[in-house]
């Protein structure tokens, strides 16, 4: 199957609201693509302030303690977690 021309896109932004609606299968043959290593890539962090009723920062902390982990990294993983479920739900709404 011949594959559609990318457009150009004059910014960054025009490109992400494209790709928001096209399917990249159209344009890229996935079957030819390279997979490729980038070991000092870091993923962007954002820093939040969060409120915590003192009891559950309490248990997450004793949680942590126990896997001999930070408790902020044990909170990440818990929403990753949590999260993956709620969007399984999302797009399979009959599970």
């Amino acid at each position: 199957m011949k594959k559609k021309k990318l457009p150009e896109f004059k910014n960054e932004d025009a490109e992400r609201e494209f790709w928001a609606s096209h399917d990249s299968a159209e344009y890229i043959d996935w079957n030819k693509a390279e997979k490729v290593m980038l070991p000092r890539l870091k993923p962007s962090l954002k820093t939040i302030s969060l409120r915590l009723p003192e009891p559950l920062l309490n248990d997450l902390r004793l949680l942590a303690n126990k896997r001999d982990v930070p408790y902020q990294s044990l909170l990440k993983i818990f929403l990753a977690e949590r999260l993956q479920i709620e969007l399984k739900k999302t797009s399979n709404p009959m599970a």
